[in-house]
């Protein structure tokens, strides 16, 4: 295969004139092949493939259909029921040529920046370190196309509420919105279909159409459609995370809010060097302005109230005002729980900090409640705690032992810590070392173990100290006057059961 370049040489040399011989001598190659480079005008030649079949194209469409678009079944339907002998791999390659199978994709449109016309919404996951473990967080950008504003929040999920409370969160503090959002195809926000024909859910749509703005999925495999999402995922990576450190999901959405809305807002973006914050003044005249109280989504629980007068959410326990136990509707927002009952808010409470469970909460300037929740877990950090700092052989044992979880290992801790305290430290070291040498992990065994080691050793038991004034207290010479206890039901039952004993004997 003779390459373009050389092809253009040939081309060029005969228009200088010089003839077909002398062509073919320069460049080593034969006469008829520089003959037909001339008559190609120096072109590269376009493979045609000579099929030694066709199949009419009316025909597979009309198969195509009738089987569903399983391109298997249509070539057994041609081979078996039309007689057409045609190989697999050829039929595929015809439906691909027809448009049938895939159909044809066009290359997506660069739409111009205009003030006010888009902004874009996307989410991404990273690893990072809170407090010094590694945490999956998922990060969720809004950007605004024209004057490159964004909005950056982590969370440790992202579900169809979370969505709806980031972009109120976002657009209440921008306080205008654009016309038109532009997602990709995430069944967050899609029913069914993809990019221009996607269906929006009717719960998102209802949500958009409060703020005055639409969804818009971008094509499937067309992800530079929100290129300016993207590339803001680009700026968190190298230049938001790196030389950070991060204690807590708070900390981590403080610096996050800090960073977007104050440092990057002020600072020259792209090429053409556009401030967000000078930028967004001039496209506010294009955008919609958001009302003001815009009220903020929320999601519904019903829930019951417990005997102490406690309602449970999310491992934690909110006491409910009043005297009834009664079921109540707790509102989740983004920032805080409200406790409704017949329509009535009896409390507020701002939601925990990430991470905190099983605790109990009252509203404030109010008496302390002065019972716990019926169900609240009981945790046995401090008793493991405690049993790691006797001796490190006991922690060791412990590191063997605590391999069953939930309530198997709460109940182990607590029995073993009740048991350290029925010896002295000296006995039960040595009970754990040796029960870690024979692998024993059942307290009953632990009993035995500190019996035998009690016999085999000079361990003395401490003398407990007994106030012998007992013996002159009231409350003893009371006791000691009382009348003797009447065993005399006792013997009866005794005396019953040997009758019955020998009767079973006799009939023997």
């Amino acid at each position: 295969m003779i390459d373009v370049d050389k092809r253009k040489a040939v081309f060029v040399l005969h228009e200088q004139g010089m003839g077909v011989r002398e062509i073919s001598r320069r460049l080593q190659m034969g006469r008829n092949t520089v003959r037909r480079i001339i008559a190609a005008g120096g072109e590269m030649p376009r493979a045609t493939r000579s099929d030694k079949q066709r199949i009419d194209a009316e025909l597979l469409k009309e198969v195509y259909e009738q089987c569903d678009g399983r391109a298997q079944r249509v070539h057994e339907k041609l081979v078996e029921e039309r007689g057409i002998e045609v190989t697999y791999s050829t039929l595929t390659r015809m439906l691909r040529e027809e448009g049938i199978s895939t159909p044809p994709t066009s290359r997506c449109d660069q739409k111009p920046d205009e003030p006010g016309a888009e902004m874009q919404h996307d989410t991404t996951v990273y690893q990072v370190e809170l407090g010094g473990t590694l945490t999956r967080l998922v990060a969720s950008v809004l950007y605004m196309r024209y004057s490159k504003r964004r909005y950056l929040k982590f969370s440790r999920f992202f579900t169809r509420f979370k969505m709806k409370c980031f972009l109120h969160e976002a657009l209440t503090f921008w306080g205008y919105t654009a016309p038109l959002c532009i997602i990709d195809n995430t069944n967050l926000a899609r029913l069914r279909g993809s990019g221009a024909n996607a269906v929006i859910v009717p719960e998102m749509a209802a949500f958009s159409k409060q703020y005055g703005f639409d969804f818009l999925c971008h094509a499937l495999n067309h992800p530079n459609r929100k290129a300016g999402n993207e590339r803001s995922f680009y700026t968190v990576e190298t230049n938001f995370l790196p030389g950070r450190t991060f204690q807590s999901l708070e900390d981590i959405n403080a610096q996050a809010f800090d960073w977007a809305t104050v440092r990057m807002e002020n600072k020259a973006q792209s090429k053409a060097r556009i401030i967000p914050a000078k930028a967004f003044e001039h496209e506010c005249a294009y955008l919609i302005e958001l009302p003001p109280h815009l009220p903020a989504p929320y999601r519904p629980h019903r829930r019951g109230t417990d005997q102490y007068g406690y309602a449970s959410f999310e491992a934690n326990y909110y006491w409910v005002p009043g005297t009834k136990r009664e079921d109540v509707t707790i509102l989740e927002y983004s920032d805080k729980l409200k406790i409704y009952l017949a329509r009535q808010c009896l409390a507020e409470y701002p939601l925990p900090p990430d991470g905190v469970k099983n605790e109990k909460f009252a509203p404030p300037g109010e008496p302390k409640p002065p019972h716990n929740p019926n169900n609240r877990k009981k945790p046995t950090k401090q008793e493991e705690k405690r049993l790691r700092d006797i001796d490190p052989i006991v922690s060791s044992y412990l590191d063997f032992a605590l391999k069953p979880k939930g309530i198997q290992r709460h109940q182990f801790l607590r029995r073993l810590l009740a048991l350290s305290r029925q010896m002295t430290p000296a006995l039960f070291i040595k009970t754990i070392e040796r029960a870690l040498r024979y692998r024993v992990d059942s307290l009953d065994t632990l009993r035995n173990i500190a019996r035998i080691s009690l016999t085999e050793s000079d361990l003395i038991l401490p003398v407990a100290d007994i106030d012998e004034t007992f013996r002159a207290r009231d409350t003893y010479l009371e006791g000691r006057l009382t009348d003797p206890p009447d065993f005399s039901a006792y013997d009866q039952m005794l005396n019953e059961q040997q009758d019955t004993e020998e009767r079973d004997s006799t009939d023997e």
